[in-house]
């Protein structure tokens, strides 16, 4: 026997502030959609800045740093952070970009990876975002990564060793390959029901609208009984 799943692919970065305004957009539409129990979501890996250092001088502001990668005035930077940081909190998140101690995700996306053989990937995915944008923690810091991942349910032991090898890369490689095939230039990115591709952070009632149109046009899996999905990301 098999039940049908709804599964909602989503390309993000965890330096991403629209990502994770994105992922709370997303969990207010599946509060609203009946079907919620029938969701897979999987976290698939998209580094905005490759080339991104592990960590950036403490002495450079963000808005300094972002003024130069954008062609704009420390000014118009500063106020895109102070925009963001509003709309954030609309959606009851905290934002704080004062504390952010951003760099390269790549460790970060293959603890990700990892996790979703677990069972746990989205708790990860949500740490993660928090300690990026809400606690100032150093993301790409492999000590930081190990105890996050273990206050998830991970073996902190396991996460260290994989952090000091090259595991997951390839998995994490494959997430980029396939967001190139599918043109994603942007992130957050959502493919609902392996047909609909979102864009952006796009609304609650945008994301309802296209989670209801693709159940009723039965864009399910079939997953074996016995296996738990939900809205928590775990199978």
């Amino acid at each position: 026997m098999s039940q049908p799943v709804l599964p909602i692919d989503v390309w993000s970065d965890v330096v991403c502030p629209w990502c994770y305004i994105g992922k709370r957009r997303l969990e207010a539409a599946l509060a609203r959609f009946p079907h919620r129990d029938a969701v897979l979501i999987r976290w698939h890996a998209f580094e905005l800045d490759p080339r991104a250092p592990r960590s950036y001088p403490e002495d450079q502001p963000l808005a300094a740093r972002l003024a130069s990668k954008y062609g704009k005035s420390v000014h118009q930077a500063q106020a895109m952070i102070d925009q963001v940081t509003r709309t954030a909190a609309q959606d009851g998140l905290t934002f704080r970009f004062d504390l952010a101690r951003q760099g390269n995700t790549l460790d970060a996306h293959r603890l990700l990876a990892m996790a979703l053989g677990r069972g746990v990937q989205n708790e990860l995915k949500e740490r993660l975002l928090r300690a990026s944008f809400t606690e100032g923690l150093p993301i790409a810091d492999r000590a930081t990564l190990a105890r996050l991942a273990g206050e998830v349910g991970l073996d902190e032991q396991e996460a260290r060793t994989l952090l000091d090898s090259d595991a997951y890369v390839q998995e994490v490689r494959e997430d980029q390959a396939q967001a190139r095939a599918l043109r994603i230039t942007g992130v957050p990115f959502f493919v609902v029901g392996q047909g609909y591709g979102v864009g952006g952070a796009q609304s609650p009632e945008v994301l309802l609208q296209v989670l209801e149109k693709a159940w009723g046009e039965g864009r399910t899996v079939a997953l074996d009984e016995g296996a738990s999905c939900g809205v928590e990301g775990g199978c």
